[in-house]
């Protein structure tokens, strides 16, 4: 499997409640491939985000199913980062700004 074939592969995983990719939200940065293993940062809006497993799993399974390891790192997303995430997850919310109570 090529460069390019992982990286469309990883660009192309939603977040479950948000219609748009996780790379997108900013939640999956930092991707490194090395060899049979891809290395990337997960960065979370807030601590104990409940669907943080799915999340991950959803990153995993992809990639486990093309011969592929993911390791990774957590942080929590900055001011910044937080406001822009906040801003997407508005605009692509999957039951739309009423779902979310906007």
């Amino acid at each position: 499997m090529d460069f390019f074939e992982i990286v469309k592969t990883i660009e192309s995983i939603q977040h479950p409640a948000i219609a748009t990719s996780l790379t997108n939200l900013g939640i999956l940065q930092d991707v490194d491939i090395e060899g049979d293993t891809v290395k990337a940062t997960f960065v979370w809006p807030f601590a104990n985000i409940p669907i943080k497993e799915q999340i991950i799993n959803s990153v995993k399974a992809p990639l486990n199913a093309k011969g592929l390891k993911l390791e990774y790192n957590e942080r929590i997303m900055n001011e910044d980062e937080k406001q822009r995430f906040l801003e997407l997850e508005k605009k692509y919310w999957r039951g739309g700004p009423a779902a979310c109570g906007m």
